[in-house]
């Protein structure tokens, strides 16, 4: 194996299809959410709600979603997330990552002090982000639970 076969390798990882499929949910995500800062309006009202939610959709359906019941709870804390991990955690970690926010909570923690404002609101809309997400993440995984056609020994 020589460099140019690395090289290629890396550029077919680059330019996987489900990768890009992963940026632009994550960038659309990051715009969504920049969109209802700058509006100040929460992000579970729509049109919000509504668009994060496509974005859900086209993430599950695009096989970018791990089951949370199969990730321990501290998988990959400290390392690069993995952008093909489009579960709550993974999300909102990249996100985190994208602003700053992991580095800023953790200096806050160091010198004891509280995060700045502008970040202390980017924090909340990452957990309604989160939170939203692994609702929709559950009820998902649920749905055939509950709307699976009625057995013949029922009728």
């Amino acid at each position: 194996m020589n460099s140019e076969d690395i090289s290629t390798s890396d550029d077919n990882k680059k330019n996987n299809p489900a990768r890009f499929i992963a940026r632009e949910i994550l960038n659309g995500l990051e715009t969504l959410i920049q969109e209802a800062q700058a509006n100040t309006r929460p992000l579970e009202v729509d049109p919000y709600r509504s668009r994060m939610f496509e974005f859900f959709v086209t993430a599950d359906g695009a096989g970018l979603i791990k089951d949370d019941r199969e990730v321990a709870a501290f998988e990959d804390l400290d390392e690069d997330s993995n952008e093909m991990d489009l579960s709550a955690d993974s999300l909102c970690r990249l996100l985190a990552r994208r602003w700053g926010l992991d580095m800023a909570a953790r200096e806050a923690q160091a010198l004891q002090t509280r995060l700045p404002a502008d970040q202390l609101e980017r924090m909340r809309l990452l957990w309604s982000v989160m939170r939203m997400w692994i609702e929709w993440s559950y009820a998902w995984r649920r749905w055939n639970e509950f709307h699976s056609p009625p057995s013949e020994t029922s009728v």
